[in-house]
C-alpha cells in the first residue's frame, strides 16, 4: 500500500503509487507505524534530489524526518518548499540570487536560509495548516506558478494551463487574463518572476512548446 507522502500543489499529503521527480521534507510528520500525524514540523520546508551521493534511506524510518515526494519543482514551490542548500546547491544559489532581485532590491548580502524560510512561512500559511492564497490576474503570472481553478490546481505554462495529477499533466486549457486565486506563495511567484525557472515534469513540455 502506498505511503501518504506525495505532496499536492496545495501542500496536502496523499497516498499514491505515482512517483515524483523531487524529494523533500518539512520535518518528522509520521509515527512509528509510518502514519502521518502532523502537517509540518518547523519552518524549514525543502525540496531535494531523489538521489544524492549514494545515500540510502528507509522511507519514514522511526524518529527521522518524513520523506516527501513532488511531481516536479513547480509543485514543490506551490506547496511552499524551496531548494535544498546541500544536494541542490547550484539551484539554491540561483534561488537566493532571484530572491534578492525580487524581494531585497538587489542590495546587500544574499539572504540566509533562515531569513528566506521566515518570509516563506508567513506567505504559505495563515494558520497551522491553512493555506494563504492571493488574487492576481492570470495573464501576468510567470510560467511555473500554480493557480486554483474551480477547486483544482493548474500549472501556468506558456499560453496554457495544465491540470495537476500525481502522474503528470495530461491535458490543457487556454490561459485567460481574468483574476485567479494563486496557490504558489506570493514571495515564490516573485522569485520565479525574477528569473528562477522551476523544473517541470516532461508532460508539461507540449504546453510550453505550443
Amino acid at each position: 500500500m502506498p505511503l501518504q507522502n506525495r505532496v499536492t500543489p496545495y501542500g496536502d499529503l496523499i497516498a499514491t503509487s505515482a512517483r515524483g521527480l523531487l524529494m523533500g521534507n518539512r520535518g518528522r510528520l509520521h509515527d512509528a507505524e509510518r502514519r502521518i500525524v502532523r502537517y509540518a514540523s518547523g519552518r524549514r520546508w525543502i525540496a531535494c534530489l531523489t538521489s544524492f551521493r549514494g545515500r540510502r534511506r528507509r522511507v519514514m524510518s522511526p524518529g527521522l524526518y518524513t520523506e516527501l515526494f513532488f511531481l516536479d519543482e513547480a509543485v514543490a514551490l506551490a506547496a511552499g518548499h524551496r531548494p535544498c542548500a546541500e544536494c541542490r546547491r547550484a539551484d539554491y544559489e540561483r534561488f537566493r540570487a532571484a530572491w534578492t532581485r525580487a524581494l531585497d532590491a538587489d542590495t546587500g548580502p544574499l539572504p540566509s536560509a533562515d531569513e528566506m524560510d521566515s518570509r516563506l512561512h508567513d506567505d504559505r500559511l495563515s494558520g497551522r495548516r491553512t493555506r494563504r492564497t492571493y488574487r492576481e490576474r492570470l495573464g501576468g503570472l510567470p510560467d511555473g506558478a500554480y493557480v486554483d481553478v474551480d477547486g483544482s490546481p493548474w500549472l501556468v505554462a506558456g499560453d496554457m494551463l495544465c491540470p495537476w495529477s500525481p502522474a503528470g499533466y495530461a491535458s490543457t486549457r487556454p490561459r485567460t487574463s481574468g483574476l485567479v486565486t494563486v496557490i504558489t506563495p506570493r514571495c515564490l511567484v516573485e522569485v520565479i518572476r525574477a528569473g528562477y525557472g522551476p523544473s517541470l515534469h516532461p508532460s508539461a513540455r507540449p504546453a510550453l512548446a505550443g
